[in-house]
């Protein structure tokens, strides 16, 4: 089961890495998602979920237990990430609104090839 959990935050590592540097906003936002989605899966792994297990200690002294921590840091991430992706699909409608494109431009201003693109 670890494997399975290990491949799975690595896959989505590596998506979201791999869309995070493509040239189009919205991929980026799409990778953003993903590596948030990695990062809330490796918090919740963290937190070793026993099954049939109390949140919390027992006063009988029972020692398994499921560790509430790593579930309430989730749940907090998930609502930030949800958050914060709604602002970037935001900014990134405007931006394409105005543009008329989603290209993200890595150039200067006025040394890049899209200045050459524009003059001609």
């Amino acid at each position: 089961m670890e494997v399975v959990v290990a491949s799975s935050i690595g896959v989505l590592t590596a998506s979201g890495i791999y869309l995070i540097l493509r040239l189009r906003a919205f991929p980026v936002i799409l990778g953003l998602a993903m590596l948030s989605y990695a990062a809330n899966a490796l918090l919740f792994a963290s937190g070793r979920l026993a099954i049939n297990m109390p949140p919390v200690l027992s006063k009988y002294g029972e020692a398994s237990y499921t560790d509430p921590l790593p579930q309430a840091l989730v749940l907090t991430a998930i609502v930030i990430s949800f958050g914060m992706t709604a602002v970037l699909v935001m900014v990134a409608l405007a931006s394409y609104l105005e543009a008329g494109n989603d290209e993200v431009n890595m150039d200067a201003p006025g040394t890049g090839a899209s200045d050459e693109k524009a003059g001609s």
